[in-house]
């Protein structure tokens, strides 16, 4: 992205056809419905990355921006489908561009993009039966793949070799990417250890902190994971720890300084100026402003996911226009617009569009 502030590029270094006209009118929204207040009002534009027919999503995941504007998009996929691509590029209108990604079927996760020098790369991580993260340009040619670190003593024997879904506290089952200034990256081994790693620029394994525990430089579900690079601030790690509903803040070497409460399941990070952004699975996006309180809760929908229980992830027929079911990652784009994609069967990315 053109700010430097955005995790998505930091300047340094399963259901049926979406053809189905019933789908199709569940993600599309009436025009000009505004969510938000005061400076922070949005158009919510539903189902805005459109898949040609030959394709389907499966579980959308997570979503990030280049410098040019284009939109990535990584779904999970299925295990089954290795023919079928598990990364999908739009332009700004929504527009599909190119797809690849075919071997990350099955656990497609975090997707995050870097400007290295002149030149911008993927960075990407899966789950479940993939246990890999990589490094990719952005046509999706791979640069390296990297496993399980050994070398951290966390994990069972051959954790590297044996891609075999499995979960545990000795499983590798990574989830989201935090950027360093000397070219280095956080990984957060959400799904698995609970322990965030920390890499050189050559991918090469360094040191760990955190691991399970019950909060204070402890996680449970370290799910998402930035940079907090807000003006005015010292750089700090931010963690979601998601089956705490908690943000907890660290140093740069995992040092544990404060836990930010009142959130339902946050699961990723991004900032915008001086906004964090907080996709929260339980039903809504929160920004942060100014000594992080809250200046909005977007397309909230907690009574009706949460507490009624009346809307379902893998029926669209109840889901509510100008309100969110799950979502599982949001990032900024150059423009200052949110996309969200939510953890949803049949896959549903949208744009926030500003207004205000």
């Amino acid at each position: 992205m053109k700010t430097p502030h955005s995790r998505r590029q930091f300047l340094t270094t399963s259901t049926a056809a979406i053809a189905m006209p019933q789908l199709l009118l569940a993600n599309k929204t009436p025009k000009q419905v505004i969510i938000g207040e005061g400076e922070h009002q949005y158009e919510v534009q539903h189902g805005f990355a459109q898949l040609p027919a030959k394709y389907t999503w499966q579980t959308t995941h997570n979503v990030a921006v280049d410098a040019e504007g284009l939109l990535y998009v990584i779904h999970e996929g299925r295990q089954n489908l290795k023919d079928h691509p598990s990364i999908f590029v739009f332009d700004q209108k929504g527009k599909f561009i190119r797809a690849f990604g075919n071997q990350f079927q099955g656990g497609g996760h975090g997707i995050e993009v870097r400007t290295e020098g002149k030149e911008q790369f993927l960075y990407v991580c899966a789950y479940q039966n993939v246990k890999a993260f990589a490094k990719l340009t952005l046509k999706g040619e791979k640069v390296w793949e990297k496993y399980a670190p050994m070398d951290s003593g966390v994990y069972r024997k051959d954790e590297d070799t044996k891609r075999i879904k499995r979960w545990g506290r000795d499983a590798f089952m990574p989830t989201n990417f935090a950027f360093l200034n000397d070219g280095g990256f956080l990984l957060a081994d959400g799904y698995g250890s609970f322990y965030v790693h920390r890499y050189d620029k050559a991918g090469n394994w360094v040191s760990k902190f955190g691991g399970p525990g019950k909060g204070e430089g402890k996680f449970a579900t370290p799910h998402g994971i930035w940079i907090d690079r807000r003006p005015g601030r010292e750089e700090r790690v931010v963690v979601c720890d998601r089956a705490h509903h908690t943000l907890q803040y660290l140093t740069l070497d995992g040092k544990y300084l404060e836990t930010l409460s009142g959130y339902g399941l946050p699961a990723n990070l991004d900032s915008h100026k001086n906004l964090l952004l907080v996709p929260e699975l339980h039903a809504r996006v929160t920004l942060l402003g100014d000594n992080n309180k809250v200046v909005a809760r977007l397309g909230d929908n907690v009574e009706g996911v949460v507490k009624q229980k009346k809307v379902n992830r893998g029926k669209p027929e109840t889901w509510v226009a100008g309100k969110f079911v799950h979502p599982h990652d949001a990032c900024f784009d150059n423009d200052g617009n949110i996309i969200v994609a939510e953890w949803v069967a049949t896959g549903r990315v949208s744009r926030l569009k500003k207004v205000s």
